[in-house]
């Protein structure tokens, strides 16, 4: 690996984001500082966290950031559930790749903790 850019996770938590401010973008005005700000933080903090991860010099030190990614996906996919009950979101595109990056995210932590010291 030569930077978090390489990484699979890091470039699906990217396109996450992306599909998210998409979607938020059309939440009533009134939710900009609710819910909309909320799922923004929460989409940024996943691909933020594998950087910042990626950058630290010890595979326990990834491991933790990437639970901490692990925990803001949760934390997205709660609140897309809310958005849907609230009637803001119709077609959900996201829980797809929120399944795919949480299996790649779990699987990348297994290998992280499993390679060799």
């Amino acid at each position: 690996m030569k930077t978090h850019k390489d990484l699979d996770i890091w470039k699906l938590g990217i396109d996450l984001v992306e599909k998210t401010y998409k979607i938020t973008a059309n939440f009533p005005d009134n939710e900009v500082y609710g819910i909309t700000s909320q799922m923004r933080r929460a989409a940024i903090s996943i691909p933020s966290n594998i950087a910042e991860g990626a950058a630290r010099n010890s595979r326990r030190e990834f491991s933790q950031f990437l639970y901490v990614a692990l925990g803001s996906l949760a934390e997205l996919e709660t609140q897309i559930i809310i958005s849907q009950r609230l009637g803001y979101i119709k077609n959900n595109d996201l829980m797809e790749p929120i399944e795919k990056l949480r299996r790649k995210l779990l699987n990348f932590i297994k290998h992280i903790k499993n390679a060799k010291k």
